[in-house]
């Protein structure tokens, strides 16, 4: 047998050791991104920035590590248990759904999306459609029951993402019974989307000028059911680990960023909302009827995982409340804009018209032709700002898609949070960044 050990490596992704590295890179690994001087990046690096190489060792966390929230690999640089450095490294689920998504027709995108970040596909399904509307000219002309079908959505959708977060963080911190009570919270939601779209996750429900199906019969009674039956159960996790002086020991101080921090890097939703910055799309850059339903935007104060934990909380309470007002002002009419170029015909009439059978043939095999332009739409995902842009050349495919994934920008921020932790903490941190792997590589 040959003695050949075969190496891969992920290039300049990697952690290199210190001997490979200047101290001017060390420091802008520190302070690059975030503008800084050298001065100020040493202050901010806190640990000694050239410790003495036997004190020191790097090792990989993930892909394969179960508290990577899917296949993350993380190089820690260990000076016995403190985190001197880190550094993501991603890539290891890429689909490349983005080229993907421009060799499919507009009509066909949504399936493409859909699948992205997996825990809240609707929204992905959402900004597509969204953006499309918009190089159609027809995003003003959507009946009013597809857009707040499409809010309705929404809210149930960040709800069930949240209750996933809060199983997922709590078993990565050791209380296992939370994994399961949030997963049966969960269930319950996807088991309504199941109903209405057949499908519990990857929906292509939202489509360019609305939704796919109305509401069935009943739909506003198990809405009811889930707005009763949720409460008591966030009281009782608040009982399991809110007030738990050990959740607390774990989670209160770890993972701080600041302000300044998290907008340089780009980050947004929970993570930047836990820094103290009030900013949230809904309310900031509004779209579909938000301006017209009341709902607190949850902020919090140190920027730590405590904070990110209690925001998500909290926002599941705050989007309850969005749907109760949803259910009230749901108008009747229809759930499709009815214009021929974008819009099927209904499926009866395909047995009954030989144009209603040629329509249908043509919309689902060449699409719908697209105006040529450009276009950037975004909405406030349950982990931050999901921002769709097309290009468009004037076919039935986009020229150009791209996704802004929040998942995607706010890892940039673990290096940040990690420097100075223990390596106990790094779960905890990871868990409170809630990213979605799907999302990230694409």
């Amino acid at each position: 047998m040959s003695d050949l050990i075969v190496q891969t490596a992920e290039g300049g992704q990697e952690l290199k050791p210190r001997s490979e590295v200047s101290a001017k890179e060390l420091l802008r690994e520190v302070g690059a991104v975030l503008r800084m001087s050298e001065t100020e990046a040493a202050q901010l690096g806190g640990a000694p920035v050239d410790p003495d190489e036997d004190q020191t060792m790097i090792i990989n966390m993930g892909p394969q590590h179960p508290s990577t929230h899917g296949v993350l690999r993380l190089m820690l640089e260990l000076q016995g248990e403190t985190v001197l450095r880190c550094k993501p490294i991603i890539g290891y689920l890429h689909t490349g759904m983005e080229k993907t998504g421009e060799q499919l027709t507009y009509m066909q995108g949504g399936t493409n999306v859909t699948r992205m970040d997996y825990l809240s596909p609707f929204f992905n399904e959402l900004v597509f459609s969204m953006a499309t509307e918009q190089l159609l000219g027809i995003d003003g002309d959507l009946p009013e029951r597809a857009v707040w079908i499409r809010m309705l959505f929404s809210e149930l959708n960040r709800m069930s993402s949240h209750l996933l977060f809060l199983a997922t963080n709590g078993m990565d911190l050791g209380a296992v019974s939370m994994m399961i009570y949030g997963w049966r919270e969960r269930e319950e939601v996807l088991r309504f989307f199941q109903k209405v779209t057949g499908l519990r996750m990857n929906h292509n429900y939202v489509r360019p000028g609305g939704v796919a199906a109305d509401l069935p019969p009943g739909w506003r009674d198990d809405v009811l059911r889930l707005l009763d039956l949720i409460p008591p159960r966030l009281e009782e996790y608040d009982t399991l680990m809110t007030g738990q002086p050990i959740w607390r020991e774990r989670l209160q101080g770890v993972g701080v960023i600041t302000p300044t921090e998290a907008l340089a890097l780009g980050a947004t939703g929970p993570v930047l909302r836990s820094t103290g910055v009030d900013w949230d799309l809904r309310r900031g850059i509004p779209y579909l009827r938000y301006p017209e339903v009341e709902f607190d935007v949850i902020v919090g104060s140190y920027g730590d995982a405590f904070d990110r934990y209690a925001i998500r909380l909290n926002e599941v309470r705050e989007s309850m409340r969005i749907v109760r007002q949803v259910l009230d002002r749901m108008p009747a009419g229809d759930y499709r804009i009815q214009d021929k170029k974008v819009t099927p015909p209904p499926r009866a009439r395909i047995d009954e018209s030989m144009e209603a059978l040629i329509h249908h043939f043509k919309i689902f095999t060449e699409g719908f032709k697209v105006p040529e332009g450009e276009v950037y739409v975004a909405v406030e995902s349950p982990r931050g700002e999901l921002g769709c842009y097309i290009a468009s050349d004037g076919s039935a495919r986009p020229y150009r898609l791209h996704m802004r994934a929040p998942s995607f920008v706010n890892i940039q921020c673990l290096p940040h949070m990690m420097r100075g932790a223990l390596v106990a903490d790094a779960v905890a941190i990871i868990s409170s960044v809630d990213p979605v792997l799907g999302d990230v590589d694409r």
